[in-house]
């Protein structure tokens, strides 16, 4: 590992990664930013990264955007992500966008210097806490496919439209239905999918296939 990336907007934590960094490649070449802004005007200009190190809360959003230029723009890089979080809606997401692997940033320096040094033999840098919720998520039912048996066909019909952002009023047209009758269907089907908003049901939709 001869460069490497760091995004994070707070000072201390940019020392600490970039130490972490140097104990575990001495001789490595460091560029940082800050905000995903900063990060975006500045990865063009420079060469090729082999590692990148990506905390997700930023001021200016979410740091997944940068793992995504990465996959498209520098497949070699290896992303990790740095980050406090541990729940799925950060987890996922980071990964699903093409990191690497995810390290907690509450583990002692030794622990994140160890997990970085696996990379050259080929192992994932996961924190033990995100490899067991990893393992956990897929020895788990998904609740989306029992979800999906209870819908009936019209609900699955009805969810895949108003999933796509159309109106009740306009779900209603086109199925050739009343409004007050597409309003019943949603009740249920958001009963159903235990979601209480058209966002939650458009990403149960998604994982469903049905969009």
């Amino acid at each position: 590992m001869k460069t490497a990336f760091i995004l994070e907007d707070t000072p201390e934590s940019q020392v600490w990664l970039s130490e972490v960094l140097r104990q575990s490649f001495p001789a490595i070449h460091i560029q940082s930013a800050n905000t995903i802004e900063q990060a975006l005007a500045l990865l063009p200009t420079l060469p090729a990264q082999d590692i990148a190190l990506i905390d997700l809360s930023l001021p200016d959003g979410s740091g997944v955007s940068v793992i995504e230029w990465f996959n498209r723009h520098s497949l070699h890089t290896i992303c990790v992500v740095a980050s406090i979080f541990d729940d799925d809606n950060h987890i996922f997401p980071a990964l699903r966008a093409g990191a690497h692997g995810y390290l907690l940033k509450d583990q002692p320096q030794a622990a994140i210097v160890q997990a970085l040094n696996g990379i050259v033999t080929g192992q994932p840098p996961l924190s033990p806490a995100i490899a067991r919720k990893l393992l956990r998520h897929f020895h788990e039912p998904l609740p989306e496919l029992h979800a999906q048996a209870l819908l009936t066909e019209r609900e699955k019909e009805v969810l895949s439209i108003i999933a796509k952002g159309m109106t009740m009023v306009e779900t209603a047209n086109m199925l050739g239905l009343k409004r007050n009758t597409i309003a019943g269907y949603v009740k249920e089907i958001y009963r159903k999918l235990n979601v209480s908003s058209r966002a939650e049901a458009a990403i149960s939709a998604q994982k469903m296939g049905l969009i």
